[in-house]
């Protein structure tokens, strides 16, 4: 977490916005007062040196060369210093007017005292900022503790308030920073008590930071405060540090929520970078995801997008941004359009589940219950979730809402439904990999080739007819076989494990889908045999190449399997020995043997679970299965022993 300087200033971060304005007129007058405790030639001088020390911190200090990158923070402190100096006699020769006023803020000297505090506070802020940006965190914590100091009895008045918050929003940073965490908590959650407790008992614009030591004339008047949203806006920085503090203490709901009121505020009070704002709603989005509340997720998504283009269109190499500006903003499109992916893909999914029966197929009577119940309790989900997570006043939210009609926040319950989705879903695949492509990108462009493939698998589980099904997981074969062919297991152990496991499983998929389909012949032809047993064995050839990447490199394979590994591994032996069992021939030995194969895998299971009773829960319907088979096919190939030796 990084601070910055005051809005008031062009070219300040937003990311640290500063005290903001507001006051009455009274606050102004006994600043005015104040001011008259000093010669005008010497306040004017205190006036011009802050305004220059602003001007080096927070824009000079940009220019500032690599090989002295602190020389403008250097010289505002210089002038901050000499300031403190100056405003330290001011503080003595009131004195005596503080002592008489016994503390009570009602009076004249009561109000002179606020004023003097709140000057000096001014100063130390910035000095702890300066240290802090300059790494000398210590010292930066002791100017930032004084500032509270100053004014903690002065607190709730209008012109403290935002920069005591500023104040701890410095001191939370500073913590975290030092990744104590707690403290940070401490330090923000009492700046958002403090923002609650002022607009509760004031609410008017509070005076803004800079302020306190400007030329009468050039101070803001009260409409300007209210116009600058200046407070908001630190508070706004309050609640995004909170989000990042409740994620470190894995409170992730809060964090959550937090994150969204943040957004939201930076779109109420124009206090954000659209880039940076599209990423944050973008990943805001794969929470909700996690969470099924797919109208939320699908909200932020069209906002990121919609905010996104306010960046301007992804600019060609002829426009006058640097190369590397150019490629920032096409990685970061891509980056969004991947979170679309994985939102219309966690879609589909959520869709498959609620639908599927205990064999992994669509369950027609659930899926007309479904059906019936969907639009009346979506219509009222909607009425109340709106209400709560729109982004933005009126033209921004159609811009949004447009956006939203372009895909269902609601489980599609039918192909037609599905398919749409899935077109969605796929034109965010080919805009994500205009810039994650292989040369550069392998990892990334694998992981969006994988989601693809994942995409035309559960589309597949809406289609009715066997042979489209099989078109579709075909198609999945030709995006992923190029990629595994082309990827070296040296360096890319686990995406290439990933790969031999997906491919198995696509051809164990079509195999299966084709001995459905050979099942409504009345007798299988020579055709359907031969592409039954061809996708079997490349099935097979997956799995084993999957497993022999577990051998060690003596090629042995490990007596005991790792957590991460042992469900796909069973669940590799487990097939291979059903493919095997499922292989066409009408050679009597040949069946034989493709029998003691399968026995020999289901055999493996039984004992591994015997030796490694823990690994049970992880594969339970696979062992079951397996038992079962242990059990029948010595039998079974008996019976064909038999049967044989009577024909020779």
């Amino acid at each position: 977490m990084a601070a910055g300087g005051p809005s008031a200033l062009p070219g300040a971060p937003s990311v640290r916005a500063c005290a903001v304005a507001g006051g009455r007129g009274e606050v102004d007058k006994m600043a005015a007062d104040a001011a008259v405790a000093m010669a005008p030639a010497e306040w004017a001088s205190i006036c011009e040196k802050f305004r220059s020390a602003l001007n080096l911190s927070y824009v000079e200090s940009k220019k500032d060369p690599e090989t002295e990158p602190y020389r403008s923070k250097y010289s505002a402190r210089e002038l901050l210093e000499s300031i403190k100096q100056a405003l330290g006699s001011e503080e003595a020769a009131a004195a005596a007017a503080s002592a008489a006023s016994e503390g009570d803020d009602d009076d004249d000297g009561g109000a002179w005292e606020r004023v003097r505090a709140a000057r000096l506070a001014a100063v130390e802020y910035e000095l702890g900022v300066n240290h802090t940006d300059t790494q000398e965190c210590s010292a930066g914590e002791e100017h930032l503790a004084k500032c509270l100091q100053l004014l903690e009895r002065h607190r709730l008045a209008p012109e403290c308030v935002s920069l005591y918050i500023q104040a701890q929003n410095n001191l939370g940073i500073l913590w975290s920073e030092r990744d104590d965490i707690k403290t940070a908590q401490t330090y923000l959650e009492s700046a958002e008590a403090l923002y609650n407790q002022y607009m509760k008992e004031n609410g008017n614009p509070p005076l803004d930071s800079s302020e306190h030591l400007m030329a009468e004339q050039e101070k803001l008047t009260d409409q300007e405060r209210s116009k600058r949203h200046v407070f908001e806006k630190v508070y706004t920085h309050t609640l995004y540090y909170l989000a990042q503090v409740y994620q470190h203490l894995e409170m992730i709901e809060k964090a959550a929520q937090y994150c969204h009121t943040t957004l939201k505020r930076q779109l109420d009070y124009s206090g954000y970078y659209p880039v940076e704002w599209a990423l944050n709603a973008a990943t805001l989005s794969q929470y909700y995801l996690t969470k099924q509340c797919f109208m939320e997720s699908r909200h932020c998504l069209a906002a990121a997008s919609v905010i996104f283009s306010q960046a301007g269109q992804v600019p060609s190499a002829e426009d006058s941004e640097t190369e590397q500006d150019q490629q920032d903003l096409r990685q970061r499109k891509a980056e969004i359009a991947r979170c679309w992916i994985k939102y219309c893909l966690n879609l589909l999914q959520g869709a498959r589940k609620l639908l599927e029966d205990n064999i992994g197929e669509l369950d027609p009577d659930r899926q007309s219950e479904l059906k019936a119940q969907q639009k009346k309790e979506e219509d009222e989900k909607e009425k109340g979730r709106k209400k709560a997570v729109l982004f933005g006043t009126s033209d921004l939210c159609d811009s949004i809402l447009a956006m939203e009609e372009k895909v269902s926040c609601v489980f599609p319950l039918d192909f037609k439904e599905a398919r749409e989705v899935f077109l969605v879903g796929q034109n965010y695949v080919n805009e994500a990999k205009e810039f994650f492509q292989v040369d550069g990108y392998v990892t990334d462009h694998i992981e969006i080739i994988q989601d693809h493939s994942a995409l035309f698998k559960v589309l597949a589980f809406f289609e009715d007819d066997y042979e489209r099904r099989c078109k579709m997981h075909k198609r999945r074969i030709d995006m992923l076989e190029p990629i595994y062919a082309g990827l070296n297991p040296q360096y890319y152990l686990l995406l290439s494990r990933q790969l031999q496991f997906e491919l198995a499983d696509t051809y164990y998929e079509m195999m299966d889908l084709k001995v459905a389909i050979g099942n409504r012949l009345e007798e299988l032809d020579s055709h359907t045999i031969k592409k039954i047993n061809s996708l079997a064995q490349m099935a097979i050839k997956y799995y084993e190449l999957f497993l022999d990447s577990l051998r060690n490199p003596d090629k042995v394979f490990p007596e005991t399997l790792e957590e991460d590994v042992l469900r796909p591994a069973m669940v590799a032996k487990f097939h291979i020995a059903r493919l095997y069992g499922k292989l066409i021939t009408s050679d009597g030995k040949k069946q034989l043997e493709n029998m003691q194969t399968s026995l020999e895998y289901y055999s493996f299971l039984v004992e591994y679970c015997e030796k490694h009773t823990d690994a049970t829960q992880a594969i339970e319907t696979e062992l079951e299965l397996s038992k079962e088979m242990v059990g029948l096919l010595p039998t079974r190939m008996e019976r064909l022993r038999a049967k044989l030796s009577t024909f020779t």
